[in-house]
């Protein structure tokens, strides 16, 4: 079952254009992983789709390597002085600190169940289709709220918010509910600026898909895999993925996230009819 390189090049581009788009990477690549006739509960096939995630991770070190640092620079003074602390970069990198443990503990506990029956494309199918409500409700609400009054900036995010992102990002373990598009949907129904929303999205994205991609280094098995393929995917994932971030930041400037449920909800319903009448196996 090794990957070819066409296999490679067609994962790591659904890989990096589908990862920080609200739409679910892990369904799209289940879904792609099924279309070329790979065995999506393979061991050896779950540890590659972790693993290419590392290549949209560096692309993300590297967009956001001035903010990382700035805000990594802000923690270690806050942890320091207690002057230091009075600076808001303290509080947000604290409020990522905090955001990225739920999903990395869920994760762990649930990983026979994220490996096994959520990778069925009827999870993907519902989970394209409902969590698509989620993300209309949640612009209502923001939409609401800027009517009000505004929405709120960088500068009022706090420890409490990261800890909401948090949590609500361990929904995005279920194949189709999407990582950003579970945190950027919380965000909005906090009152976050969209903008704001989306890049605390990236800054939570970085620990949680690390992690995830270098845990997957231990299913990977390169004589099923190979390495050129590996290789392959993780540069094409780096190159895919670093567009992806510069055309969605400018996008959630300007407009709402409802394009993309437009995309979602037709998406999951035809994965189900596929499914369902035996076009596509569910596993």
């Amino acid at each position: 079952m090794e990957l070819s390189y066409l296999d490679a090049i067609v994962l790591g581009i659904v890989e990096g254009l589908t990862e920080y788009l609200p739409v679910s990477s892990t369904g799209h690549l289940t879904v792609a992983e099924k279309l070329l006739g790979l065995q999506v509960d393979h061991p050896a096939v779950t540890g590659y789709t972790a693993t290419i995630q590392i290549g949209a991770i560096a692309a993300t070190l590297i967009y956001f390597w001035r903010d990382i640092d700035r805000l990594f620079r802000a923690w270690l003074a806050g942890l320091r002085s207690p002057a230091a602390r009075a600076d808001h970069d303290y509080t947000l990198a604290w409020a990522v600190i905090v955001g990225s443990l739920p999903v990395g503990l869920v994760g762990f506990a649930a990983q026979s169940l994220i490996k096994g029956p959520l990778r069925s494309l009827w999870v993907v199918a519902a989970a394209l289709v409902l969590w698509s409500a989620v993300m209309w409700y949640a612009e209502r609400v923001y939409a609401a709220r800027l009517a009000r009054g505004g929405d709120r900036s960088e500068d009022d995010i706090t420890a409490r918010d990261g800890v909401v992102l948090g949590l609500v990002q361990c929904l995005s373990l279920i194949p189709g509910v999407s990582r950003s598009g579970a945190t950027i949907s919380a965000g909005l129904i906090g009152g976050i600026n969209r903008v704001v929303a989306t890049r605390l999205s990236f800054f939570l994205a970085i620990p949680a898909l690390t992690a995830a991609g270098l845990y997957g280094l231990g299913d990977v098995d390169t004589s099923v895999i190979g390495v050129g393929p590996m290789v392959v995917g993780l540069v094409v994932s780096f190159v895919v993925a670093y567009a992806s971030i510069a055309w969605l930041l400018r996008f959630v400037a300007t407009n709402s996230l409802r394009p993309f449920i437009w995309y979602r909800v037709p998406a999951g319903l035809l994965l189900a009819l596929a499914v369902g009448v035996g076009w596509l196996a569910p596993v």
